[in-house]
């Protein structure tokens, strides 16, 4: 069986004193959840905490401190006029609708269901669906001992690893075996996208190919990395690293900065290092001149060499530094914004490697002295797969700000089905992240080719993990990189032929997660998806 991450619930819980409103057992509801999840059988794979007296300004708190998938809010409901929480005193203090709505969308990328177990609930319920997969709210008054029993109902489903549908209809199933009449009291509501859904044609569709362009309908920011970025583009002498596994986004991201820097004033260069001969890795002063030869032609400027360049004296080093100080950047009226992309590829040339990497450090730093570095602003793009051929104690570039991508989450694939003009409600978009997670490349494949119409989603799922499907390309491309290491291989065997987390050697999980196989789960790992688990327990023969 697939091992999740441990999966959070937090439960809050208000019972204001005021003449309009009945007290509430809410200890015994809470008790009665905690009850369930000691019987039940998954019970190490979910996590719960509660707090009481809960009062508007504690919401927020509780909610970054503890960063829950599902949110259960016990107390009472005021309807239209929001819902009760105490005052300092321990009095009744309204939260309104809107502001319950602005609360729940700064965490939608974690929070997969809110449950409002009070009475009139559905009002907040509406609200609040427009930014969280799944809302569970009340018609109309429900009374203590239903919406404690719906709740006992509700989590034994939960704990059983049923999707949180199924789940709703044991709590209301738990009401009817209680023999009380108020099962039809409780509301499941489904994300709704507020704005309509756009037909596109087929025609318009981009192939999940490469990098998406700064135009293109395709791309989905992934709050806060953009600004991050945007804001460090911006100062002088600036420096960003960004990082992730292949097929991440990472040169997606990189022209939305450089051209962000476009806008401040910058002049923007994008050198790939691709675009390099294998004989220039073998030599350093070749691959400098290289360098600062196609950074001078994106400028416009022609090369002088002769001029910039003493070999009987100084080093290659110092000539590339002479170079970019008194030519480059002199003769450049604007900030450059230089993007270096595919930067792994040094990474595995020893011979030039660190002493490239140590000049770009010596640049950095010569920027916050006040020179004319402070011009050159710097962002390095790589791939984390570069690390599986490396000593992992050795750093290969740890300066300027770190960028790391993560997998997008169930709201931004939900923004992506709609641009691809799927009507794809929740429990479609969970398939698909119970199989390929929230991989940028992997979400865009299904995405395209069921928009296309080539495939149903469920064909699409039923072939994934397997060389007859579409992700066929890359997950043999991994396979061939652990086939050319066999520990790695070995690790991963165990990885996916375990329930549970497995402890690996920190060097096995370090290089694993880097290529975006595993994640991790304190000290030990999980296949990253279903997906995974599937493709390598067949291959490598578990």
């Amino acid at each position: 069986m697939y091992s999740n991450p441990v999966k959070k619930i937090l439960i809050l819980a208000a019972n204001p004193s005021d003449h309009r409103l009945d007290p509430l057992r809410l200890a015994k509801e809470v008790a009665d959840i905690r009850l369930t999840l000691r019987l039940a059988d998954r019970r190490d794979d979910f996590e719960i905490k509660d707090h009481g007296a809960v009062r508007p300004e504690d919401l927020q708190q509780h909610l970054y401190d503890f960063r829950p998938q599902i949110v259960h809010f016990s107390g009472h409901g005021g309807g239209e006029e929001g819902l009760a929480f105490e005052n300092a005193e321990g009095g009744l203090q309204l939260v309104g609708n809107e502001t319950l709505g602005n609360l729940f969308r700064l965490f939608a990328r974690e929070i997969e269901c809110v449950v409002l177990n009070a009475c009139y609930a559905e009002v907040q319920a509406e609200v609040i669906r427009s930014h969280i997969p799944y809302v569970i709210g009340m018609n109309q008054a429900i009374g203590d001992e239903a919406a404690r029993i719906f709740a006992q109902g509700f989590y034994r489903g939960i704990w059983a690893g049923s999707s949180i549908e199924e789940a709703f209809e044991a709590g209301k199933n738990a009401i009817d075996l209680a023999n009380i009449s108020e099962a039809d009291i409780p509301v499941l509501l489904k994300q709704r996208i507020d704005r309509p859904l756009q037909p596109i044609s087929r025609d318009l569709l981009e192939e999940p190919e490469g990098l998406v362009g700064l135009n293109s309908a395709f791309y989905v920011e992934r709050p806060p990395v953009e600004e991050r970025c945007f804001e460090a583009i911006a100062r002088k002498g600036a420096l960003i690293r960004v990082k992730a596994p292949r097929q991440m986004g990472k040169s997606s991201l990189m022209i939305r900065i450089l051209d962000r820097a476009s806008q401040q004033g910058c002049k923007a260069v994008t050198l790939n290092f691709q675009r390099a001969d294998n004989a220039l890795f073998g030599d350093l002063d070749k691959f400098l001149r290289w360098f600062c030869a196609s950074i001078g032609q994106q400028l416009g400027l022609p090369k002088k060499f002769d001029e910039y360049w003493d070999d009987d004296f100084f080093t290659s080093k110092d000539n590339c530094t002479s170079y970019f100080q008194s030519y480059l950047l002199a003769e450049t009226a604007s900030p450059i914004a230089l993007a270096l992309d595919e930067v792994d590829l040094i990474f595995q040339h020893q011979a030039i490697a660190a002493d490239f990497f140590g000049l770009l450090r010596f640049w950095h730093e010569e920027a916050k002295s006040g020179t004319i570095w402070e011009k050159l602003r710097l962002l390095v793009v790589h791939s984390q797969e570069v690390y599986i051929p490396l000593d992992i104690n050795q750093s290969p570039f740890n300066v300027g700000v770190p960028i790391e991508l993560l997998e997008f989450d169930q709201s931004q694939i939900q923004e992506l089905a709609t641009r691809h003009g799927l009507g794809w409600d929740a429990g479609e978009i969970s398939e698909l992240m119970a199989m390929v997670g929230g991989h940028p490349y992997l979400v865009r494949v299904a995405l395209y080719h069921t928009a296309r119409q080539y495939i149903s989603l469920r064909e699409l799922l039923q072939n994934a993990p397997t060389d007859a499907g579409y992700y066929s390309d890359h997950l043999a491309r991994h396979l061939g990189t652990l086939e050319d290491n066999q520990t790695l291989a070995a690790a991963m065997r165990r990885v996916v032929r375990a329930e549970n987390p497995v402890r690996l050697t920190p060097k096995e999980a370090f290089k694993l997660d880097s290529m975006g196989l595993v994640q991790r789960r304190g000290n030990d790992v999980v296949p990253r998806c279903q997906l995974y688990r599937l493709y390598f327990s067949d291959r490598l023969g578990v």
